[in-house]
C-alpha cells in the first residue's frame, strides 16, 4: 500500500526516532511548509526526507564558477536533473513536523522526527515542490537482535571515549543509552561519524539484526583508526546541524 507525501530531499539520511531540525528557506520548500501548515496541529504533519544521490541540497541562485554564464535553476525539481527518481536513494523516512515556526523573512524554522522507513516508488515534480509515492517498510527485528544491541552499546562507548579524546574533550553527555535493539541500531547509525552512503546502507538494512552486526564491524574499525590516528576530525556526538536547504 501506497500514499503521496511532500518529499524533502537532503544531503544526509534520517533515521526513525532521529530529531531534525531544518532552516527553509527557499520558495520550494516554503510551499511546502505552508501547505502542511493547512493540517490542524491535532494531525500530523508528515513529509518523506530522502538522501540525494546526485543532486544540489539548495539549488543554484546565481551564475558560478567554472561557467559564469549559467543561468540559475528554478521549481521544485531544480538541482535534481530531468528525472529526480534518478537523484535519490531509493529509501528514506517519514517526518512528522511537530513545529513549524514562520519568520520574519518568509523562511521557517521546523523540527521534525523520524518516524517509519519508506521506500521511493515515483517522484512528481508538477507542482509547488516535489512529492513522492511511497511505502511503508516494516522494521524486523531478525535473528540475535538483543545479543547484538549489548554488543554495539558497548562498542559504542568505547567508540565516544576514543572520540572524545582525540578531540581533547569530555563526553558531553552522561545520559543513559536506550537498550532497545532498533532503537539502539538507529541512534548508533546517526550518531557514529560516517559518510553518507554508509549511513543510508544502515538505514536500508533488511532488518535491526543486520544493521547491528554492520555496525559493530564498523565501530570496531572506526575505534582502531582513532586509536592510530588522535587528531582524525570529527563531528558532535549525536548532534546534527541544521540543514540550509
Amino acid at each position: 500500500m501506497t500514499t503521496r507525501l511532500p518529499l524533502f530531499p537532503l544531503n544526509s539520511v534520517l533515521f526513525p526516532g532521529l530529531v531534525l531540525p531544518l532552516n527553509v528557506f527557499e520558495e520550494r520548500y516554503r510551499a511546502m511548509m505552508r501547505e502542511l501548515l493547512k493540517t490542524p496541529e491535532e494531525e500530523q504533519r508528515q513529509f518523506a526526507v530522502v538522501a540525494i544521490r546526485d543532486g544540489l541540497e539548495v539549488a543554484p541562485s546565481a551564475p558560478g564558477l567554472p561557467d559564469q554564464t549559467t543561468l540559475p535553476e528554478h521549481g521544485p525539481a531544480a538541482g535534481f536533473g530531468d528525472d529526480p527518481l534518478k537523484s535519490f536513494h531509493a529509501m528514506g523516512c517519514v517526518a512528522d513536523a511537530a513545529t513549524i515556526r514562520e519568520r520574519d523573512d518568509g523562511g521557517y524554522e521546523v523540527l521534525a522526527t523520524g518516524t517509519t522507513r519508506v521506500r521511493i516508488h515515483s517522484v512528481d515534480a508538477s507542482g509547488a515542490f516535489l512529492t513522492a509515492e511511497v511505502e511503508e517498510v516494516p522494521e524486523e527485528l531478525g535473528d540475535g537482535a538483543g545479543a547484538l544491541a549489548e554488543g554495539v552499546l558497548r562498542a559504542f562507548r568505547s567508540y565516544q571515549k576514543r572520540l572524545a579524546g582525540a578531540r581533547e574533550r569530555s563526553l558531553s553527555s552522561a545520559a543513559e543509552l536506550p537498550d532497545e535493539p532498533s532503537v539502539v541500531s538507529y541512534l548508533v547509525a546517526a550518531a557514529a561519524v560516517l559518510d553518507t552512503p554508509t549511513k543510508q546502507r544502515l538505514l536500508e538494512s533488511k532488518d535491526t539484526a543486520a544493521r547491528l552486526r554492520d555496525e559493530l564491524k564498523l565501530l570496531r574499525a572506526e575505534t582502531a583508526i582513532i586509536r592510530n590516528l588522535p587528531s582524525l576530525p570529527a563531528t558532535e556526538l549525536t548532534r546534527g546541524t541544521t540543514s540550509l536547504n
